[in-house]
C-alpha cells in the first residue's frame, strides 16, 4: 500500500469515529436518589440550625440508614434528658441535600458538637452511644449537665 492510501485509510477512520461521537445518543442520566424518607419522631429538620444560646449536637442522617436508625433513640433521651440545657437537632440530607453539602459529610450518620455560638467543635462519624455524647461534651469542656 502506498502512502496516500495509507492516509486515506487512516483519515477516514478518524472521521467514522467522529460521526459515531456526534451522533452518539445521550448518556443516561445518573440513578436518581432514593425517594424522601420522614425525619425520626420529634426531629429538626432545618437545613441548617441558627446557633443557639445552648451547646448544639447536630445529628446528620437519614431515615433509612441503618447506623441512623440507631441514633434516633440516643438522640431522643439526650433531647429530653438534657432538656434546656443542651440543644439536639437532627438533618436529614436526603430530605436536605444543601445541609449535606454546607457541613461537607461525607459519611453518615455525622455528629456535629458547637459551641453555644455555633462554633464546630468537633466532628464525629457514624454510630455514636450517649455516653460517648457525654464524654466527649466532658473532654470539650462544655458544662451541659
Amino acid at each position: 500500500m502506498n502512502k496516500t492510501v495509507k492516509i486515506l485509510v487512516v483519515v477516514v477512520v478518524v472521521a467514522a469515529a467522529a460521526v459515531v461521537l456526534v451522533f452518539k445518543p445521550g448518556k443516561t442520566p445518573p440513578p436518581q436518589a432514593p425517594p424522601a424518607v420522614p425525619a425520626p419522631p420529634a426531629a429538626v429538620t432545618a437545613p441548617v440550625p441558627a446557633p443557639a444560646s445552648l451547646p448544639t449536637l447536630v445529628d446528620l442522617g437519614a431515615g433509612k440508614c441503618t447506623a441512623c436508625k440507631m441514633m434516633t433513640p440516643v438522640l431522643e433521651e439526650l433531647r429530653t434528658e438534657y432538656q434546656g440545657r443542651m440543644r439536639v437537632d437532627f438533618i436529614d440530607v436526603w430530605e436536605n441535600p444543601e445541609a449535606g453539602e454546607k457541613y461537607g459529610i461525607r459519611v453518615i450518620p455525622t455528629q456535629i458538637f458547637q459551641a453555644p455560638d455555633g462554633r464546630e467543635l468537633f466532628r464525629h462519624e457514624g454510630f455514636m452511644s450517649k455516653e460517648d455524647i457525654l464524654a466527649k461534651w466532658t473532654e470539650l469542656s462544655v458544662e451541659i449537665k
